[in-house]
């Protein structure tokens, strides 16, 4: 069949619509007709930075849409199931039995490849092989194909409106929240700092309200994403722009020290900040793709002498047919209002929605299709 796609061919370019040939889905493949996806700031590096594998490719890992079709051995996904696509897993080695699959042994090979796992890919070109398969999904395209690992249905009673939102509950939004309740988990009344409010920091601050605690501290250096931090939960907020010394501002907010923090950047000097503001026994969780060899330098007498802890976090630790239903419900309680957070753009201004997302002027862009 015929679809409409996204294609980037070399790092630091636009992306391109173009059509693309793709083949029927295999047997254990599902067939989506994407009706909306998120952009992640993950789409964004991959089209900053040379990318692991030969392009072109299809981007885009957080799609919402409708099943078309299944292959013949997929079991929980039928024609007209409305689902949200999250990240890529085995299914079978021993963090994926232990229900951590965000830490899949062959993660890198499912979500980043750009291939099917026998090195195949669906799409093509002109006879020229075009890679997809990006998160399991590469959603930057009227039609994605998929499996039953990384599609998740949708509630029957979820509107039209709100299903159009839900594409960056498969990533953005799990990442930060999940961080929260599955990782860092503040008991009510332990004081939290949240470094960046964009999507994912948002959906902490968010997250960590709905969990009870206090202080919330955002801190950003883009005001209208504090304020909007602040509507949202947060109880404080700390603009780097104008704070000459953030563990300063934090203390004079939280003076024994914050028990929660978590980073959001991928900067390494603000990750040093996060831990260094850790009270006794404090959790610093940090998200976010930092470039190959970043290094981080600590106070190794101050962690060991504090009890503190530090903790990497792929994908909130979730697990995505758990998780992504459960902030649906918390939505619809009016705890986790992420559609704060959104705009909508047509598929046409996909490389203008990129843009908004870099600059800070939109948290959450969504593409709509068609």
């Amino acid at each position: 069949m015929k679809i409409r796609a996204a294609v980037l061919h070399q790092a630091q370019s636009p992306l391109s619509l173009e059509t693309l040939d793709m083949e029927p889905p295999r047997a254990d493949e599902v067939l989506v007709r994407m009706v909306a996806t998120g952009i992640c700031h993950t789409d964004i590096a991959m089209m900053s930075r040379p990318f692991p594998v030969n392009q072109p490719i299809v981007l885009g890992h957080e799609g919402a849409g409708v099943v078309e079709q299944v292959g013949a051995a997929v079991r929980q996904l039928q024609p007209g199931d409305r689902v949200v696509l999250s990240y890529n897993a085995c299914g079978h080695c021993s963090p994926c039995r232990s229900r951590a699959s965000s830490y899949c042994h062959y993660f890198f090979g499912s979500n980043f490849l750009g291939q099917r796992s026998d090195g195949s890919t669906a799409l093509s070109q002109g006879g020229q092989a075009v890679r997809h398969r990006f998160f399991g999904q590469s959603s930057f395209a009227t039609h994605s194909l998929c499996t039953e690992t990384n599609a998740v249905k949708v509630p029957g009673d979820v509107p039209d409106p709100l299903f159009q939102m839900l594409g960056p509950l498969g990533c953005g939004f799990i990442t930060g929240a999940g961080a929260m309740v599955n990782v860092l988990k503040p008991s009510m009344g332990e004081a939290v700092a949240v470094f960046g409010s964009g999507a994912v920091g948002m959906a902490a601050i968010m997250a960590a309200r709905a969990l009870g605690a206090h202080p919330i501290i955002a801190i950003d250096r883009v005001a209208t994403r504090l304020q909007t931090a602040l509507e949202l939960g947060a109880s404080h907020a700390i603009d780097t722009l104008k704070t000459s010394d953030t563990l300063a501002a934090l203390q004079a907010i939280a003076p024994q020290g914050v028990q929660v923090t978590l980073d959001t950047t991928a900067v390494s000097a603000v990750l040093r900040q996060a831990l260094d503001a850790l009270a006794p026994l404090g959790r610093c969780g940090f998200v976010g793709g930092a470039p190959l060899g970043t290094q981080l330098e600590v106070d190794v007498r101050d962690v060991m002498l504090k009890g503190k802890t530090l903790r990497g976090i792929v994908e909130g630790d979730a697990q995505p047919h758990v998780f992504i239903p459960t902030l649906i419900r918390m939505h619809q309680a009016g705890q986790f209002p992420f559609d704060r957070l959104v705009r909508f753009y047509d598929f046409e201004q996909i490389n203008e929605a990129i843009a908004d997302a870099r600059s800070g002027q939109t948290i959450k862009p969504i593409i709509r299709f068609h």
